[in-house]
């Protein structure tokens, strides 16, 4: 009988991409690995507020997704860095699964440490990543990640209320690949 290891770490993770969809799935791709991030959060009353965070992203279920987990404070500093006004502390993930019968990405944030669940659409556009979708409440979301490189990229969080006509920004990451 042939034994192979089957722990929960095992059968999540994958070392790279499904073969099948490597093309399609380098919109994402690019980003897998780990992230420090400068966070801005953006009050309605013209006020900001910044914190450092981390990211990390990483190939899951046969290539076939890539999950990441996003951190306000840093793991380091989670126990001893005051509350991040606006945004909150963050600790929550997201799963990217390409869907190739409408040729995007389906998005799905998770994070309960500040109870916010998201749903939405990615796509390219042009040389950014646009994610967009609405709330519970009939609000709308774009999430972007613009001015992407191999070691760094600019996140817009934005969002607009039900029957609003302007986007407003609520909360940019600015994140720089973490050096092993």
């Amino acid at each position: 009988m042939n034994t192979v290891k089957t722990d929960f770490r095992t059968v999540l993770h994958a070392d790279g991409p499904d073969p099948a969809r490597v093309e399609a799935l380098q919109l994402y791709g690019r980003l897998v690995g780990s992230w420090e991030a400068e966070i801005t959060a953006h009050g309605a009353d013209g006020s900001g507020h910044e914190a450092s965070g981390e990211i990390h992203f990483g190939w899951v279920l046969q290539g076939r997704a890539i999950q990441d987990v996003w951190m306000i404070p840093r793991l380091a500093e989670r126990n001893t860095a005051p509350a991040f006004p606006i945004a909150g502390h963050w600790y929550g993930t997201t799963l990217r699964i390409y869907d190739p019968t409408m040729e995007a990405w389906r998005i799905y944030w998770i994070d309960p440490a500040t109870n916010v669940f998201r749903q939405q659409i990615g796509r390219a556009k042009g040389a950014d990543i646009v994610q967009e979708g609405t709330t519970d409440t009939g609000a709308h979301t774009r999430w972007s990640f613009t001015r992407i490189t191999p070691d760094s990229f600019h996140w817009l969080g934005e969002g607009k209320p039900p029957g609003a006509t302007d986007w407003r920004l609520v909360t940019e990451v600015r994140a720089k690949r973490r050096q092993s």
